[in-house]
């Protein structure tokens, strides 16, 4: 899972570069629409690709699946709705997504507005944010499998806490944009053995519905996050968003301590 999600990485880590570079001869409208030709041949190859693929392997699958009724479905339903690694775990990756989303946007307003770096540069800036977390993503994972999700969840927030503690005290220097490339060592590192996680605690047949109950918390995170930043910024300036970003992690540090290793097929 921490591969797959290394190619979420490298879009992410490219994107701001290419369009920093852009803005420097382009109008953001044009930039715009630059940014959505590439989503559009990338949709069409895969459904081209995969399309392909599962008219041959459904028939195979759908032999093999076992037949559970609607009833016996929305019973198993309302038992993961009760399974509380799953609860806490969610609630602990929203607060992440809430971190993740709110430095998001307001990261390229500080080193516009407070240190008055061109586009070219906030691209950079935001390069390195992901780039950080293409090389993590794969330790995250490798490790997790070796010495346990717990351990590396609970080590990669808790670093990314205090890289965010040393930002606000870095603010305005050199070293802001050093520990900006650190933090998405930290921050990106864990969205795949977070996915490992809640797999693990999850039966089987209900792996799907974890996963959406999990991306669900994670879109509402990234909704609120911003916004909620932006109240903090609009009251405290810019930095006080960075302190809105240094509890939403902690508090996703404690959900994911609190989270029942008993439930845990691994353990």
């Amino acid at each position: 899972m921490s591969i797959h999600g290394m190619g979420g990485n490298v879009g992410d880590a490219v994107a701001p570069l290419v369009v920093g570079a852009l803005l420097g001869f382009m109008s953001w409208r044009n930039v715009v629409v630059v940014n959505v030709v590439p989503g559009v041949l990338l949709a069409a190859a895969a459904l081209f690709y995969l399309g392909r693929r599962q008219n041959g392997e459904d028939a195979a699958s759908a032999n093999a699946a076992p037949k559970i009724s609607a009833a016996e479905r929305l019973r198993m339903f309302g038992a993961l709705l009760k399974n509380r690694a799953l609860i806490t775990l969610a609630a602990g990756s929203a607060f992440r997504t809430m971190t993740q989303g709110a430095l998001l946007t307001f990261l390229p307003l500080y080193l516009a507005r407070e240190m008055a770096y061109p586009p070219l540069w906030i691209g950079a800036c935001m390069f390195a944010l992901q780039a950080g977390g293409f090389v993590a993503a794969p330790i995250a994972g490798h490790l997790s499998d070796r010495v346990g999700r717990r351990q590396i969840i609970l080590s990669s927030m808790a670093m990314s806490a205090v890289v965010i503690f040393l930002m606000l005290f870095a603010g305005g220097t050199g070293w802001f944009v050093m520990f900006v490339s650190v933090l998405g060592f930290f921050l990106f590192a864990v969205r795949a053995v977070l996915q490992a996680w809640l797999l693990d605690a999850t039966p089987p047949a209900m792996g799907g519905s974890a996963i959406g109950l999990l991306f669900a918390s994670q879109a509402f995170g990234q909704a609120v996050g911003p916004v909620s930043a932006g109240v903090v910024a609009d009251h405290y300036g810019l930095m006080g968003a960075f302190y809105f970003l240094a509890a939403t992690i902690v508090i996703a540090n404690f959900l994911v301590f609190v989270t029942p290793a008993g439930l845990m097929k691994r353990d």
